[in-house]
């Protein structure tokens, strides 16, 4: 580390800062919010610092700089545009032992300004040590959108409690255990979901349960007895919906279950780069299905859901895309309810929606298409979905699922039953991914050009006039696509071909940056998180 990373108790403490301008302005602001006693020096002092440290606790001196301003300061802000005067400040502040920041003039910084994510208590910095300061703002932004206010309010819940949960809770790991249980289940859900009330009283119900049970047993036997506790409550389980495979098109929900998760059984469809954010000493159990081959037939996925649930367990069911579009989500939580195991659903962005979006074929036109049909090819026990007569409505949009080994039953019976041979269709294989191809053709020759070009599953099929708008609106890869329609060979497919696949595959910084905020965002005996 160039800079360790420390945080400042500042409250009713002396900060000088030298220079009344706009720079001094945006310091004052961050430093009033840390309670600091500010003295601004400076011959001239702008109207908004005025306004801003108006309480009398802050002094504003209308005088050049002079070292004797320094006595008694916790820290010593540099806010001018004079470089032989901030030199001079550095010099002084050393001499004295003094922090000293001179903005923007990193080797002249005892400490930097962090970029900060404020969640009262939970405070995070982001510093790029004055290397891209812009790019550290950029990553608050970003952390910003991913942590709820609801962790400060937590916080605040916790520290509230800490005093009674250490006097009723003896050991370190029992108190430890509770913390975890009350912040990766139901006391952090209320909170998120704004019943602040109703989750002080959860906390209160947990703890005297806790506190209840660890009291019927030998003094002795504590440990044992808590984790016991917590091995015959019953778990959850949270069937989420993973997307197509890019990470970025995660909900934060769907994020924030998959690193509370205790085990993680995982569809074939779900990107290595999805799996990686699930929580890192999780147990992930592959289920996959793929066209007659079942690793687990789907009743035996409900059986380890609902077994897994018993034991205690939290149980991510991580399923491609969304769990109620061609996912069997519904069969799972009908199992799930009929054991009486609570759950939750997730919802993701299904293939369809991100097959015509990274191709640039939109599914509703006012122009083309007034409708949308989710279809799959095939019906329950591998029965071929042969409704062709409901596919003739030309204002509609068809997204055939599961349909590409098909494709020349799908068009001869559509021809058959009426539909024109030049109606536009496309193939999209591995959408939103970094080998995402896209192929289109019509009703008649779409069959031929596949065998050409070789298109690998995962694949989604669109029917419909608005696949000619796809030469014109693709965006995603659009340099490349016509070029790599015949590459990318089963084979060499990252998201199908497993381990050694994935090792090929590149690595995607900002799922990485994910994954890690994920991981701080639910450490919750942290109370303070920086990353530099």
């Amino acid at each position: 580390m160039n800079t360790f990373p420390l945080f400042f108790k500042l409250e009713d403490r002396k900060v000088l800062i030298v220079g009344g301008g706009d720079v001094a302005l945006r310091k004052a602001d961050l430093l009033s919010r840390a309670g600091a006693c500010i003295t601004v020096l400076a011959p001239s002092i702008s109207t908004e610092i005025q306004a801003l440290l108006s309480d009398s606790k802050h002094e504003l001196i209308y005088k050049n700089y002079n070292k004797a301003y320094m006595a008694g300061g916790r820290v010593i802000i540099a806010a001018t545009d004079d470089e032989a005067l901030n030199h001079q400040i550095h010099t002084d502040a050393t001499e004295l032992n003094i922090p000293v920041n001179v903005v923007d003039t990193p080797h002249l910084c005892d400490f930097i300004f962090p970029a900060i994510v404020d969640r009262n208590p939970i405070v995070i910095g982001i510093s790029s040590n004055g290397k891209a300061p812009v790019l550290a703002r950029l990553l608050r932004a970003r952390l910003e959108t991913l942590i709820p206010q609801g962790y400060g309010k937590l916080a605040k819940l916790a520290g509230e409690f800490r005093g009674e949960v250490k006097a009723k809770i003896p050991t370190l790991t029992g108190r430890r255990q509770f913390w975890e249980r009350a912040f990766e289940g139901k006391v952090s859900q209320l909170m998120f979901a704004g019943n602040e009330n109703a989750a002080a009283a959860r906390l209160q119900t947990d703890l005297d349960n806790t506190a209840s049970a660890i009291n019927e047993k030998n003094t002795a036997d504590n440990v044992s007895s808590e984790s016991q506790t917590v091995k015959n409550t019953v778990g959850e389980v949270y069937i989420v919906g993973a997307g197509p495979g890019d990470p970025e098109l995660l909900t934060f929900k769907a994020l924030r279950l998959m690193q509370q998760a205790d085990i993680v059984y995982y569809d074939a469809l779900v990107s290595p780069q999805v799996l990686d954010l699930c929580r890192r000493d999780a147990d992930k159990v592959f289920v996959g299905k793929k066209r007659s081959n079942h690793a687990v037939a789907q009743l035996g996925i409900n059986e380890l859901l609902v077994n897994s649930a018993k034991d205690g367990r939290r149980v991510v069911r991580l399923k491609g895309g969304d769990p109620f579009i061609f996912g069997r989500g519904g069969e799972e939580i009908e199992s799930l309810r009929a054991h009486g195991v609570p759950y939750q659903v997730v919802p993701g962005i299904t293939a369809a929606n991100a097959a015509a979006s990274y191709a640039g074929i939109p599914l509703t036109h006012r122009d083309h298409s007034q409708s949308v049909r989710f279809v799959t090819g095939f019906l329950k026990a591998g029965a071929p979905n042969s409704n062709f007569k409901s596919f003739l409505n030309t204002d509609e949009t068809v997204v055939f699922y599961m349909g590409l080994h098909s494709l020349p039953r799908l068009t001869t019976g559509l021809i058959d039953a009426g539909r024109s041979s030049d109606t536009p269709i496309a193939i999209v294989s591995n959408a939103s991914m970094p080998n995402q191809q896209v192929l289109t053709g019509t009703l008649a020759n779409i069959v031929e050009l596949q065998e050409k070009s070789q298109l690998p599953t995962p694949a989604l099929l669109i029917m419909g006039d608005v696949v000619g708008l796809h030469h014109d609106l693709a965006w995603y890869h659009v340099d490349n696509e016509q070029n790599n329609q015949n590459a990318a060979d089963t084979d060499d497919n990252w998201l199908r071909g497993g381990k050694a696949a994935a090792a090929k595959a590149p690595t995607s910084q900002q799922a990485h940056a994910l994954s890690m905020v994920a991981n701080l965002a639910t450490a919750g005996d942290v109370e303070q998180l920086v990353i530099g």
